[in-house]
């Protein structure tokens, strides 16, 4: 570096993050290979969409950052750093301008891809302003490549009449002349102004007419006490969650426990995006596989509509995973009306994807059956025809095989809750990479049908022994950390290099698949009894097993990675081929391919955490 003094180079580095945890004689030797550069002010420095190989320190003066949009970033004056995320040429995201005449001093990416391999605190210091970001790019995606914003409606300007009450005093016969003459399919029942229950015209029909009883009667002897309900502030898109989750048709929307109104499904059909909602009732309803096959064909249009609006990554999961609940369940209770019932108390299990709610299209199915300890061996004969029954009911209806067989129709995973427990305790006390690698997916498993104490047993014995088992855990996050994501430094994306998926992108393997896995290990080694990837994150942070700061850069990864993907899927369905998580890089826009870059880094500085947490090198 001419005619600047070394030793005043290396002083101002030492001052400002992340120099400052480099040891002095490294600065005094990256203080030869720095450049000085005088910028006048209004001079660009980095512009949108143009390559970059070099990185900048503010030394005097001050600069401003600027994304796409044109929105702030920052402004920054002596020790500011930028240029990391347009190095090897990639375009970058951002404008730079000197705002006031500028000192700076440069490097190459050489230089500074030496630095940041041997000093992760730089690294990691640069990594921080890339999560930054990703979280910048999320709350403007909407705007992105969505046409409107309906399902971020607020419920309180969906309500389009005051609330129509009856007391719980009032008979049924008044109830019932009320909702005639205001022409509603609901009423609400109040005590002053608080909510105390619901009435709807089905109560009318089955628990009054049915029923024979006598329209004298109070109308608190039919209704639904202490019912569901809503808050104002809550979007569309929770909402049509909430009663797809639950199939109900009538929502209470109140603050505190005053009700301001009814919401119910034919409100949201005005959104032209509730189809789900009647989907999953058709469904309950369905008479035969035949009208289960043709109602889950309805499922491909339902997921492209809500990708390409405005519901989240994570919330197009649990309505998918609703509708194949609600699949799974009818083909059971078609089951058993032909088998009759069951010999001993069950529980049918989902796992993988659609226990954690975010099944999506395409997915295939994971499944098995807990039975209680006192079936006996004549009547296994009745759970292999109800597996039977059930797994090729869900493969008519557009759910593969599982590959690895793991499907209530195989034996293996039949079995009563003693065996489960035995199964368990094997994997969690005595584990091997390939017994691990395999049994991975039971640890993500939710009731769907059946005897929930079952369940409950077996998830307390998880939860009691997982945290004990060092060696288990450290199975687990060498599985998470293997995972690594598609990403070169500097260089771009890793594409497939073989195979039907050549050039392609993989978005699961390390990118949702390793988000899954490394929220699993960090779950469990707590006892918590979480299954939904972001609600383990989230619980994962509360009980200090993630740091706050990468739970919420991991929650935002995995919200964009899956996005990226269910845009793929979402072409492909309207294509006709069969979903994947193979993209092609000349699918994806600069917007996608910046933050994709962003997300992976995420995942691999939080799968460096998980290394760092478990002693991997004892694991053989």
């Amino acid at each position: 570096m001419a005619d600047v003094d070394i030793p005043e180079v290396t002083d101002f580095l030492a001052e400002h993050a992340p120099f400052a945890a480099v040891p002095r004689e490294e600065l005094d030797r990256l203080g030869r290979r720095l450049t000085v550069r005088y910028a006048r002010r209004g001079t660009h420095l980095m512009s949108v969409g143009k390559g970059n190989d070099e990185v900048f320190v503010v030394r005097s003066g001050a600069v401003q950052i600027t994304d796409e949009n044109g929105s702030l970033v920052e402004r920054g004056g002596e020790g500011t750093g930028f240029g990391t995320t347009a190095l090897g040429g990639s375009p970058s995201r951002f404008d730079v301008v000197a705002i006031e005449d500028c000192l700076l001093f440069v490097m190459s990416s050489e230089v500074f891809r030496e630095l940041a391999d041997h000093h992760p605190a730089v690294r990691d210091f640069f990594s921080e302003q890339r999560e930054a970001r990703l979280r910048h790019a999320l709350v403007s995606l909407p705007q992105q490549d969505r046409h409107s914003a309906v399902l971020q409606t607020r419920l309180r300007d969906l309500l389009r009449r005051d609330p129509i009450t009856t007391t719980g005093g009032a008979t049924i016969r008044e109830a019932a002349e009320l909702m005639a003459r205001e022409q509603v399919s609901s009423l609400l029942v109040v005590e002053g102004d608080r909510l105390t229950g619901i009435v709807t015209d089905r109560d009318l029909r089955t628990r009054v007419l049915a029923a024979g009883l006598e329209t004298t009667q109070p109308v608190s002897a039919i209704m639904t006490p202490d019912p569901v309900t809503a808050s104002p502030d809550a979007l569309a898109m929770e909402l049509i969650l909430e009663m797809t989750s639950r199939n109900i048709h009538h929502m209470p929307v109140v603050e505190g426990r005053r009700p301001l109104g009814m919401l119910t499904s034919t409100d949201l059909m005005r959104l032209e995006r509730a189809n789900p909602i009647h989907l999953v009732g058709d469904v309950a309803k369905a008479k035969d596989l035949a009208a289960l096959v043709l109602l889950s064909q309805r499922l491909p249009r339902i997921v492209d509509q809500l990708v390409h609006e405005d519901a989240t990554a994570d919330g197009i999961g649990r309505i998918v995973t609703a509708v194949g609940d609600a699949i799974e369940k009818r083909l059971i209770t078609l089951a058993e009306q032909g088998l009759g019932p069951p010999p001993v108390p069950y529980a049918w299990i989902v796992l993988g994807s659609q226990a954690r709610l975010e099944q999506g299209p395409g997915s295939d199915q994971d499944n098995a059956l807990v039975l209680s300890d006192e079936v006996a061996p004549e009547q296994l004969e009745w759970f292999e025809s109800l597996a039977s029954f059930v797994v090729e009911g869900l493969v008519a209806c557009g759910y593969p095989r599982c590959p690895g067989g793991i499907m209530a129709s195989n034996p293996e995973w039949r079995q009563p809750l003693r065996d489960w427990k035995r199964m368990f305790a094997r994997w969690i006390n005595e584990p091997t990479p390939e017994a691990v690698l395999r049994s991975a997916i039971f640890f993500d498993l939710r009731l769907v049908h059946g005897e929930r104490s079952l369940v409950n047993a077996l998830h307390a014995h998880v939860a009691a022994l997982a945290p004990r088992s060092g060696r288990f855990l450290a199975h687990l996050a060498r599985n998470a950390a293997h995972n690594e994501p598609p990403l070169g430094f500097f260089r771009g994306f890793v594409l497939e290099r073989k195979g039907e998926h050549k050039d392609r992108l993989d978005l699961k393997r390390g990118g949702v698949h390793a988000i899954v896995e490394i929220a699993r290990v960090q779950s469990l080694s707590k006892g918590l009894p979480q299954v939904n990837t972001l609600s383990r994150i989230s619980a994962a942070a509360n009980a200090g097993a993630l740091a706050p700061e990468t739970a919420a850069d991991l929650h935002d990864a995995f919200e964009f990675i899956r996005y990226v993907r269910l845009l793929h899927q979402a072409r492909q369905l309207r294509e006709g081929q069969d979903c994947d998580s193979f993209v092609s890089p000349d699918e994806l826009s600069s917007f996608e391919k910046r933050h994709l870059r962003d997300a992976f880094h995420i995942v691999r500085s939080a799968q460096q955490t998980v290394v760092q947490s478990y002693p991997l090198g004892f694991v053989t």
